[in-house]
């Protein structure tokens, strides 16, 4: 029976994976097609501009890696920025990783095409890109699209089996935050209810259970909404709540929030990575997808479910499935204490504040998953 998996290689991957993304997007920038070098700004990567936000994708590696409000120099993603998972999220097996699979899956590290834009449809500017995972025998192609006028973005992914035989996998979204949006103050909120920690051991990671915002620190009470100096537990994972995922992070100091929304049915987990350096808040992973469990394949078949949700999700052959979520940035009130609960409906969406106040802060139904 393998362990349960050890959190500090994923940290050393994950700054691995960064060294070699910015390499590698240095080295391959010669052969830019001219469309990449009309958009491209100070690398590989294409820009969305709208009149409220802008936001950049890199072709290497496919990360949504600059998201900020217009005239604004703030900008919440930081690391491997907001990065996709696909086909798995952690670790190959032993085998797997003896073939060459890494870490996370291979969309990470893929080059992706740019089929059209960034162009002006309507109030949305939109960019269709894809890459194709040899070892998976999967492609995937994302639309992205970017509000002109609100500072909304809607993704969807649409993941296509081209195996003659079909498969498991599984597919998580992973928004990375850093400073200097985050610091102490920075708190993270999300829809979600019952959960796991990942540093605990198989067979029943699930025992003992938690309680979003909360988790285990040996018998002391954790909330994981904020981070100072102590990142453990470092990897929690909830079960989503209600039909609408979400997650934000905001910083009351800087009146700045990200968030995200989802439909349940695409991502019932949703799963909070803290990591510190030098005593201090260094990156938040603010993580949705198909699974809750942190495990090569061959582990996640064995436990097959946890809270009655599945840790992985099945592909036939030649089939496609389609997966989406919104992200969005607004400015908050001074004071600004964090999300209690988010709604939305046809009039549109609205986060109501924690605390004492109960302030509203809406979005229009562009924002609606």
């Amino acid at each position: 029976m393998m362990s349960s998996f050890s959190i500090p290689p994923l940290i050393s991957l994950l700054m691995l994976a960064l060294i070699c993304t910015a390499i590698a997007g240095s080295s391959a920038a010669a052969g830019s097609s001219p469309r990449e070098e009309a958009a491209q700004e100070g690398g590989r990567s294409v820009v969305l501009r709208g009149r409220a936000a802008e936001l950049r994708v890199e072709l290497v590696g496919g990360a949504l890696s600059d998201f900020h409000l217009a005239g604004d120099s703030v900008n919440p993603l930081r690391g491997m920025g907001h990065f996709l998972c696909l086909d798995r999220w952690g670790p190959p097996s032993a085998a797997e990783e003896k073939s060459g699979m890494p870490f996370h899956g291979e969309a990470w590290k893929a080059e992706w095409r740019v089929a059209r834009g960034p162009e002006k449809r309507g109030d949305w500017i939109e960019l269709e890109m894809s890459a194709s995972l040899p070892m998976a025998g999967l492609d995937v192609r994302r639309v992205v699209r970017l509000a002109d006028s609100e500072v909304v973005v809607r993704v969807s992914e649409t993941v296509t089996n081209r195996s003659r035989l079909g498969r498991i996998f599984n597919m998580v979204q992973h928004p990375t935050i850093g400073a200097p949006f985050l610091d102490v103050s920075t708190r993270v909120d999300a829809g979600a209810r019952r959960g796991l920690m990942q540093s605990s051991p198989l067979p029943n990671p699930e025992r003992p259970e938690v309680r979003w915002p909360y988790a285990l620190q040996g018998e002391r009470q954790i909330d994981v909404r904020r981070l100072t100096d102590d990142p453990n537990p470092n990897v929690v994972s909830y079960e989503t709540s209600g039909d609408t995922g979400w997650t934000t992070a905001c910083n009351p100091e800087q009146g700045r929030l990200i968030g995200y929304l989802w439909k349940r049915s695409d991502y019932p987990w949703f799963s909070a990575w803290r990591h510190v350096e030098k005593g201090k808040p260094a990156l938040r992973g603010l993580e949705f997808g198909t699974t809750g469990l942190h495990q090569p394949f061959p582990e996640l078949v064995k436990k097959g479910s946890i809270f009655g949700l599945p840790l992985y999700t099945h592909l036939d052959a030649g089939e496609q499935v389609t997966r989406s979520y919104t992200m969005f940035l607004l400015r908050t009130p001074a004071g600004f204490e964090g999300i209690r609960d988010i709604s939305a409906s046809s009039d549109g969406v609205r986060l109501r504040e924690d605390g004492r106040k109960r302030r509203v802060l809406e979005l229009s139904t562009a924002a609606a998953p």
